[in-house]
């Protein structure tokens, strides 16, 4: 953690907004169970402020943020309004239970964004931050606006819009590039601008909220910061819509690393980074790019000659901060098939998951089945394992209880499905172009649906051909996109047990309907 020796005046905030912007990922649906899991390991890394959602998106949406008001300790609890008076009740009456309550309201100020999303005037617009902010005061004293698509909106209307936002009773005002157009240099005018043009703006918080369409999401960020921000709005491994938000592991890193040029500190515990990453992947099914900033799998990773000599005589040669700084741990334990489960446990424990006895016991049972199969279950085999774990629910709608395929160079290729349908099993035999499109069409003739394949991918967990493959699948149908992933030693039962997840997937997410516009 930073020094807390410092002045309050260079203390950054950090707002995550994983549970509502990230959650707008297509294919990123969290259960309301994995949603409460997340916000609990933010508040206990010193995450200051969290966006459980949009309350008036969707009944799930409400439970969610009332929810995790309900449970959260220390952090602020946010709700996202539109300027309507009927989404800012909606997001007080979810925050009731909140130690901590923050209403979070927009409304967009570009001139395209007002002609032609809006349809509104300028002086309509203000108007309604006056009256939304109001009325949010009317809730709490801890009030946030953002004026959407704030980077492209003309500098004078920009100056009004937040002068009205504060003179309504605003606390904190955020500025976000809604579509990742702005750059470093540009992110800190706009910053320095509103300090010195807007009257009153010293008595209240600027925040900063940075897409990363033009990769630059981290950096426009910090650079806010330079020019006097003080509150980041980030995700989890940069999750969020298109192409993401600034990364809260680079940011937080990257003020702590270089804090000789970035002198500011968070609260955040940056032990718990790769438990966050964990966690947030397996429950939005997106994985981590290999080479992805501090959480990347190859982050500490060297196989260059040259960089693992370096790093054998001092490994400050080629590593910038140690593994154990994100929550890493060097120790390899190694488990097999006599492994119990005092090792499975610290093993997992030091990966970032800490399971109850309840847990460690269906845990054990499939790590046992896999490591009958395996001769050694590597980290990435474990993960891998837990991942699954989080998207096999017994309570699943669909689920698959038998499979046996026929492949080969002869056609026609042909799969056997059992597949368990609200607890009734049903059987048929397919064909298809290969065993994994046979199975999809065998689970298509039990279970008919009008869901389009997007995306099959699949990677080995780790090498050998004993290997497990953790296969993931994207699905749209109705416009809802969601990922499956499974994984399994047989390609092609991880390959039915991720179909059938995006089903699962789909069939929640169906009963969702989110308004048009929640992407401040």
């Amino acid at each position: 953690m930073n020094d807390t020796t410092k002045s309050e005046q260079d203390r950054v905030l950090i707002f995550d907004t994983t549970l509502r912007d990230g959650e707008q990922s297509p294919g990123a649906t969290m259960s309301l169970s994995e949603k409460i899991e997340i916000a609990m390991l933010l508040d206990e890394m010193g995450v200051d402020v969290i966006e459980a959602g949009f309350p008036i998106a969707s009944e799930g949406d409400f439970q969610a943020v009332s929810e995790i008001a309900r449970l959260v300790k220390n952090a602020s609890v946010c709700g996202l309004a539109r300027s309507s008076a009927k989404d800012i009740d909606r997001a007080a009456e979810a925050l009731k239970a909140a130690a901590n309550p923050r209403i979070h309201t927009f409304i967009s100020t570009s001139p395209l964004h007002m002609k032609y999303k809006l349809q509104m005037e300028p002086e309509a617009v203000l108007e309604a931050v006056h009256d939304s902010v109001s009325r949010a005061r009317n809730y709490t004293d801890n009030v946030q606006w953002s004026p959407e698509d704030g980077t492209r909106t003309e500098h004078d209307f920009l100056c009004r819009a937040v002068e009205t936002a504060i003179k309504a009773g605003a606390t904190t005002i955020n500025i976000p590039d809604t579509v990742g157009y702005t750059a470093p240099n540009e992110s800190a005018d706009i910053i320095r601008m509103l300090r010195e043009r807007v009257p009153g703006i010293d008595e209240v918080i600027i925040s900063t909220h940075c897409h990363n369409d033009l990769g630059m999401a981290v950096a426009n960020a910090l650079a806010a910061v330079e020019a006097g921000a003080r509150q980041i709005e980030c995700t989890i491994n940069g999750l969020g819509e298109r192409a993401g938000n600034a990364a809260l592991e680079e940011v937080v890193m990257a003020m702590r690393v270089r804090n000789d040029i970035l002198p500011y500190q968070t609260g955040i515990d940056t032990t718990k980074i790769m438990q966050a990453s964990r966690l947030v992947s397996t429950a939005t099914g997106f994985p981590v790019q290999y080479n992805k900033a501090i959480v990347g799998k190859n982050a500490f990773a060297h196989e260059s000659g040259i960089h693992q000599d370096g790093m054998l005589k001092h490994s400050g040669t080629y590593e910038i901060m140690r593994p154990e700084d994100i929550g890493l741990s060097e120790t390899n334990l190694v488990l097999g098939k006599h492994s119990g489960r005092a090792a499975l446990r610290a093993k997992l424990e030091e990966l970032g998951y800490p399971l109850s006895d309840n847990q460690l016991k269906d845990v054990f049972v499939r790590f046992k089945e896999l490591a009958d199969r395996k001769k050694e279950v590597f980290d990435e085999d474990l993960l891998a394992l837990m991942s699954d774990s989080a998207t096999s629910a017994a309570h699943d709608h669909l689920q698959v209880k038998f499979l046996r395929v026929i492949c080969g160079t002869e056609a026609p290729q042909s799969a056997d499905l059992t597949l368990s349908i609200d607890g009734k099993d049903h059987q048929v035999t397919a064909q298809g172009d290969g065993p994994v499109d046979a199975t999809f069409n065998a689970v298509k003739a039990l279970y008919p649906h009008e869901a389009r394949l997007q995306l099959y991918q699949v990677h080995a967990v780790t090498e050998g051909t004993d290997a497990q493959a953790t296969v993931s699948v994207r699905m749209e149908e109705g416009g809802h996109i969601v990922t499956g992933q499974a994984s399994d030693t047989d390609t092609v039962v991880a390959s039915a047990r991720a179909y059938v997840n995006a089903l699962n997937k789909l069939r929640v997410r169906s009963t969702k309907s989110a308004p048009d516009a929640a992407t401040a």
